[in-house]
């Protein structure tokens, strides 16, 4: 089974938002068939606390304004690992640190890459 159209537009509205808040490295992943409960996870990296909670607050406010309400949030209190469950997609929001050390992109490594079209500057120049 793959994400639902609407998961992937989701997915990509959140990732917009991430990138108006210069979050690092975003990746998104189909994980429709492992996990039953959700399409997607958007994973995001802010460079310190405050970014990380920006952008979920970022990613937050532009779902809801497009009718999406969360149903989870979890800590924003910390500003180190942010989860935004929105139903049909997770958004991960990590300090850089944080990323690297739980690093689902290896956990959930066999599902598909959804591509993003996010806007320049979601990536470096040393990027491409």
């Amino acid at each position: 089974m793959a994400a639902t159209s609407a998961s992937i537009e989701l997915a990509r509205l959140a990732a917009e938002a991430a990138d108006a808040k210069q979050a690092d490295d975003l990746v998104a992943l189909d994980v429709s068939g492992p996990l039953p409960l959700t399409d997607v996870f958007l994973l995001a990296s802010g460079r310190n606390e405050r970014n990380v909670i920006a952008i979920a607050d970022e990613i937050q406010d532009r779902l809801i304004a497009a009718g999406v309400k969360p149903i989870r949030r979890e800590g924003l209190s910390e500003g180190r690992w942010v989860l935004l469950d929105f139903g049909d997609i997770v958004v991960h929001v990590f300090h850089e640190e944080d990323r690297l050390y739980y690093s689902l992109e290896r956990l959930w490594k066999d599902c598909p890459v959804v591509p993003l079209q996010v806007s320049a500057g979601s990536q470096s120049d040393s990027d491409v």
